[in-house]
């Protein structure tokens, strides 16, 4: 009877590690695919930080000139030479 509750306890364990293993392969490639995901997520977010960038160096270069241009036209002109009085 012992042994025969043994071999029956040994079969079910090993019929249920089998059953195990098929579940984690599955799990370890969604990992996979999630990762997969994951990174190229993070690419296009960088694309997007990269965009930014650029239209935020574009902008300060457009307002280095236009506050050159504000600074030609706020400064007074050369004052005309004074006309001689005429008598």
């Amino acid at each position: 009877m012992r042994k025969t509750l043994a071999i029956a306890l040994m079969l079910t364990a090993s019929l249920g590690l089998a059953a195990c293993d098929k579940k984690s392969e599955d799990k370890a490639q969604d990992a996979a695919k999630h990762a997969e995901q994951a990174q190229q997520d993070m690419s296009k977010a960088q694309d997007k930080v990269n965009d930014a960038a650029k239209e935020n160096a574009e902008a300060a270069k457009d307002q280095a000139e236009s506050n050159a241009e504000a600074a030609k036209e706020a400064a007074p002109a050369a004052p005309a030479a004074p006309e001689a009085p005429k008598n």
